[in-house]
């Protein structure tokens, strides 16, 4: 997979007005070094909001916590401790990053709260996916629906929903009732996001749109990684327009996330990704590469709709996975990604001019679509 960044950040004496681009341009830095400093972003995060998850989980009736606690990584099946992985933790660190960039360490402390319900409501929706998604394996373990059956995989995550939620009402940070607003508001195009999602898999190969699934992805993934970003400006005291510019970052950074992610759905690494080689396709899904393709108008277009209508069959594997690609669907979400991660970076430089202070939202915008694995 290729680099989907090729900007580089400039030097941090260069000037320029408010509504300029944040450009990066030859002051020596590289993707391994860009990609070390997001790692520490990510573990720093993970640091800070851990304890309050922890905690947040451990309020949790019985049933519930313990399969809270083994999703997460932190408990067995068995209940017993777990030294797990409770997962690359991208957006409270985008929340924490947000608020760095507009105010500071101080705005960054205070909204660590606000990052906790940004990975609660996250987690959520993972524990819901796997189920309507009949996903067996996440984070290189199997799913709590197939350990704990779908009823309590689904209360867990309506649980930590609730969580989340509670933790905003509660807080008396004052952005915290207008953080709790826009989450609500976040997880109810989430979830219609979700809908759309499985509307469409009960749709023929020919009867799906490019614009329909774009929309659908921006809903899925681009919705919560833009409302993370704009959580961290409010904890900013940010006013309203650099509030937009930051959600309108992280939903376009997201979507070019959410396109690398479905190509590595189909060409990923199953020791890296967890999940079983060509994944997506065995569950027939219409993934961002896959509709590109079907509706390119190739042979092989014709090819993968031939194969798509038909239930899966392991010994075609390679051929869906090449017809895809012969169909352009892989360089169409290679291209889209990089598109969609210009678009990301000139918003960003309306809330956050400066490339120094928008380092670490720089920094992990391109971690989450430089993956290849």
């Amino acid at each position: 997979m290729t680099d989907f960044v090729t900007e580089t950040r400039p030097h941090s004496g260069e000037t320029r007005g408010r509504r300029g681009r944040v450009g990066r341009q030859g002051d020596g830095r590289t993707a391994a070094s860009d990609g070390q400093e997001a790692t520490a972003i990510l573990e720093d995060a993970r640091a800070s909001v851990d304890p309050a998850l922890r905690a947040a989980l451990d309020s949790l009736p019985g049933p519930m916590r313990r399969v809270a606690l083994y999703h997460f990584g932190w408990e067995q099946a068995d209940g017993t401790p777990a030294a797990g992985n409770a997962g690359k933790a991208i957006r409270p660190a985008l929340v924490l990053a947000g608020a760095t960039a507009l105010g500071g360490p101080a705005a960054r402390a205070a909204a660590v709260r606000a990052a906790t319900a940004v990975e609660l409501v996250h987690n959520f929706t993972l524990l819901h996916d796997d189920v309507m998604d009949r996903d067996t394996t996440r984070r290189h373990r199997p799913t709590a629906w197939t350990v704990f059956g779908d009823a309590d995989a689904i209360l867990a995550g309506d649980a930590l929903q609730a969580l989340a939620l509670g933790l905003l009402a509660e807080d008396p940070h004052p952005a915290s009732a207008a953080a709790a607003a826009r989450l609500a508001a976040c997880v109810v195009e989430l979830c219609a996001g979700q809908q759309t999602d499985t509307a469409l898999e009960k749709r023929g190969p020919a009867e799906v749109t490019l614009d329909e699934v774009l929309v659908m992805a921006e809903a899925k993934t681009g919705a919560l990684l833009g409302c993370a970003c704009a959580l961290g400006a409010l904890y900013a005291g940010a006013p309203e327009e650099d509030v937009e510019a930051l959600d309108a970052f992280g939903r376009a950074a997201g979507l070019a996330f959410q396109l690398i992610d479905d190509v590595i759905g189909i060409w990923g690494d199953p020791r890296h990704t967890g999940k079983p080689a060509g994944a997506d396709l065995a569950a027939r899904k219409k993934s961002l590469p896959v509709v590109a393709a079907l509706t390119s108008g190739t042979p092989a277009a014709a090819e993968l709709a031939e194969l798509y209508a038909l239930p899966y069959d392991a010994g075609d594997l390679e051929r869906t996975t090449l017809a895809v690609e012969r169909a352009g669907g892989r360089a169409w979400a290679q291209e889209q990604a990089a598109d969609h991660m210009a678009r990301a970076m000139s918003e960003l430089a309306r809330a956050v001019p400066d490339p120094e202070e928008a380092g670490g939202l720089l920094s992990l915008a391109e971690f989450v679509t430089r993956r290849t694995t």
